[in-house]
C-alpha cells in the first residue's frame, strides 16, 4: 500500500511518522523548518490514519507500507523520526531494513506489553465509554486531555482535536485493521542488537508510562539519557515544533550520512 505523503526540501532524508491519534498533518509546521535547514522531510499517513484508508485488507504491515512508499519516492537511505505509534513503526522499519536507516529519533514510546498506569488506563476507558455512548465530542475531549499538555496553545489544541476527530471517525467507519506479526516480537533481544544512532525523548508532561518506556528503550538502544522536551505532553513534536526540530537537526549533525555502512 502506497501511503499519502507530504514532503519538502532537498538533502538528507528524514521520514516523519505520526502518533496514533493523529495523522501526517501533525508535521505541517516541521516541513518548512526542516526544508530551510537543508533536509528533505517526508511525512506519511500510516495505514488506517488520515487519508490512508484501509479497504478489504485482512492485515496491515505499516513497516512494509512505509518502505514501499519510500521506494516509490526514491528515498534509499533515511533517518526515521516518530512519535508514539510512529516511534514503534520506526523501530519496525529499522529491524526490517536495517541497512537503509541512518538513525532514529523516537518520542513518546511505550511497548505494548508494558502494564498501563492508572492514568493511561483511565484515558483509554474514557475514550471507550464515550464511543460506546456515540458521543464523539466527549471522546475527542478525552483524547485532548490525555495526549496534550493542559497549557498547550489554542492553535495546537484545535489542530489536535481535528486529527483526533478524523481518526475516531475513520475507526468507526472502517474499524481498525488487524496488524501483521510485529517484527520486533520475533526476537526479544532485537532492540539490544540494533546498532544504530538514536535519540529517545519524551514530553515533560507526558504520562509515566512513556517515561518508563523511553528510559527502557534508551537503555536497549544505548542512546544515552532520555531527553525531556519542555512544555509538552504526549504529542511533544506537535506542541513544540521548533524545539523538536532543533533536537532533530542537532542529532543529524552528530551522525554520518551513511552511519550503518561506515560502521561496518
Amino acid at each position: 500500500m502506497l501511503l499519502p505523503a507530504d514532503q519538502a526540501g532537498q538533502g538528507r532524508t528524514v521520514v516523519l511518522l505520526h502518533a496514533r491519534p493523529t495523522d501526517r498533518t501533525m508535521w505541517s509546521a516541521h516541513l518548512p523548518l526542516l526544508a530551510e535547514a537543508g533536509v528533505r522531510a517526508i511525512a506519511l499517513d500510516l495505514p488506517g490514519h488520515g487519508e490512508a484508508i484501509v479497504h478489504h485488507q485482512p492485515k496491515v504491515a505499516p513497516w512494509t507500507d512505509v518502505l514501499d512508499t519510500l521506494n516509490h519516492l526514491g528515498a534509499d537511505r533515511f533517518v526515521l523520526a516518530g512519535n508514539s505509534l510512529g516511534a514503534l513503526v520506526s523501530l519496525q522499519v529499522a529491524v526490517t531494513a536495517y541497512d537503509r536507516v541512518d538513525g532514529l529519533v523516537l518520542v513518546g514510546y511505550r511497548p505494548h506489553d508494558q502494564e498501563p498506569s492508572e492514568r493511561l488506563q483511565t484515558a483509554w476507558d474514557r475514550e471507550r465509554t464515550s464511543l460506546e455512548a456515540n458521543d464523539i465530542d466527549a471522546a475527542v475531549q478525552a483524547g485532548l486531555e490525555a495526549w496534550t499538555f493542559e497549557h498547550a496553545n489554542d492553535e495546537v489544541k484545535a489542530h489536535a482535536a481535528r486529527m483526533l476527530r478524523n481518526q475516531l471517525e475513520t475507526r468507526i467507519a472502517h474499524s481498525e485493521p488487524n496488524q501483521a506479526e510485529d517484527p520486533l516480537s520475533q526476537d526479544p533481544d532485537t532492540l539490544r542488537t540494533l546498532s544504530l544512532p538514536a535519540l529517545v525523548a519524551v514530553g515533560e508532561h507526558d504520562m509515566p508510562d512513556f517515561f518508563r518506556g523511553g528510559e527502557d528503550l534508551a537503555r536497549d538502544l544505548a542512546s544515552g539519557d532520555l531527553v525531556v522536551i519542555p512544555g509538552a505532553g504526549h504529542l511533544a513534536p506537535l506542541e513544540q515544533p521548533a524545539a523538536f526540530c532543533a533536537l532533530l537537526l542537532e542529532f543529524l549533525n552528530r551522525i554520518p550520512m551513511n552511519s550503518v555502512s561506515n560502521s561496518s
